[in-house]
């Protein structure tokens, strides 16, 4: 089912971010959050950008049973923002293997 290993996914992509201390106890703006610019680049961070957006919004599809995006290229953003980070490297390929398995449904 590829809503258990999506899920699976996210709890992995948290604990990271935590791990790495990149997630916030602080909620954005809701004018951050408004944000229609590709991983709303123009107003947070990429790591908030996936507590903020991404996680919530995925978790919300596999609560209501909705189709998952299947074309999705989280490593790539990723691997450029975090590009002078080593110790995300770990991150950058679990966010690979969550892009390669939602594209392979």
């Amino acid at each position: 089912m590829p809503y258990i290993k999506t899920e699976q996914y996210l709890i992995q992509i948290e604990q990271n971010l935590k791990d790495a201390n990149l997630w916030s106890s602080t909620n954005p703006s809701a004018q951050a959050l408004a944000s229609s610019s590709p991983f709303a680049c123009d107003t947070m961070g990429f790591e908030q950008w996936l507590q903020f957006i991404f996680i919530p919004k995925m978790q919300q599809l596999i609560c209501m049973k909705q189709a998952l995006p299947t074309q999705i290229a989280l490593a790539p953003m990723a691997a450029h923002v975090w590009s002078q980070r080593d110790d995300l490297n770990p991150l950058i390929r679990l966010l690979a293997e969550l892009d390669t398995f939602l594209s392979e449904q």
